[in-house]
């Protein structure tokens, strides 16, 4: 059966979406969709070229309403910000765009992954405006989040981050909450291993949430480990293999949360985000993602106003 995965957006973000899907080799088709035709016409003959190096893939440019029996439709569109513009004037342009690319993508068959930023207001409008189920309008959330905490606390401890069990929930943002409580090695806490402390938790926290800021204050932009946290987040949805994610999607009550877009350890399959697990929190850490939510409901309210 041939796979299909749609790219909406090929600036830096979606180019390495691209380029870590066709590596997985889950995609027989490739279709690529840019603002600038152009730009996803060269990009696409660019990959193509490379066929001999990655298993076989025809890749090709495509418009959003072609992309709509994919298996999977993956959205980095959007606009960088201007000088002297507010945060908020950039907020409703994006959730403008995001608006119209829904409703022409409103009869897609497969699964719809947002990426462009902030991805959870913008999952938000995604999926009110193309209509589709909750579970099948995705954000990647907290993913990269949760990946560079593992990364962080590896080199910390000396070990590989695939050994460490720590998740990044709520936003993908400022305001986003790290379960130091439930995190384990090994079946062990973190927080009894030797020579932990509180002030570890606040330093790698902080350095969680400015790694992007880091980023881009010396290369301008975030893309290639967001490209692999997504070519990773299709490959388990399109093959089915229910993977716990700390993905975005618009909540139906997990800890009272209703919708809001916010990321919740969740069950990814085929069929999307189905079911959204509630892990243990402490008191802090509850409060802490109900100020989460709120953060995200104030962004939403500010470009429904």
């Amino acid at each position: 059966m041939k796979r299909t995965i749609g790219i909406i957006g090929i600036g830096a973000v979606g180019t390495s979406v691209a380029i870590s899907v066709l590596h997985t080799g889950i995609a027989d088709e490739l279709l690529l969709f840019d603002a600038r035709q152009e730009r996803a016409e060269g990009e696409a003959m660019d990959m193509a070229h490379g066929v001999s190096f990655y298993p076989t893939a025809t890749v090709r440019p495509a418009t959003p309403e072609q992309m709509l029996e994919a298996d999977a439709i993956v959205i980095a569109a959007g606009r960088g910000g201007k000088p002297e513009e507010s945060r908020l004037d950039l907020l409703k342009d994006n959730a403008r765009i995001i608006r119209e690319l829904g409703e022409k993508l409103k009869g897609a068959k497969g699964l719809l992954i947002m990426i462009a930023n902030p991805v959870d207001v913008l999952t938000y409008v995604l999926q009110k405006a193309s209509g589709l189920p909750v579970e099948r309008v995705i954000g990647t959330g907290t993913m990269l989040d949760t990946a560079r905490l593992r990364q962080i606390l590896g080199k910390e401890l000396g070990l590989e981050s695939d050994s460490i069990h720590a998740q990044v929930i709520g936003e993908h943002g400022d305001s986003e909450v790290v379960l130091w409580s439930g995190a384990e090695i090994g079946g062990a806490l973190l927080r009894d291993w030797s020579g932990w402390t509180t002030e570890k938790e606040e330093r790698i926290a902080s350095e969680v949430k400015s790694a992007a800021h880091e980023i881009i204050k010396r290369k301008g932009v975030t893309n290639h480990a967001i490209g692999l946290v997504t070519a990773a987040l299709l490959k388990w949805a399109v093959r089915g293999e229910r993977r716990v994610l700390t993905v975005s999607r618009v909540q139906e009550g997990t800890f009272g949360l209703n919708d809001v877009a916010i990321s919740l350890p969740t069950i990814v399959g085929s069929d999307g985000a189905t079911q959204v697990l509630e892990p243990q929190l402490n008191e802090q850490e509850f409060q802490a993602l109900k100020h989460s939510a709120e953060v995200i409901r104030k962004a939403i309210r500010s470009i429904e106003d």
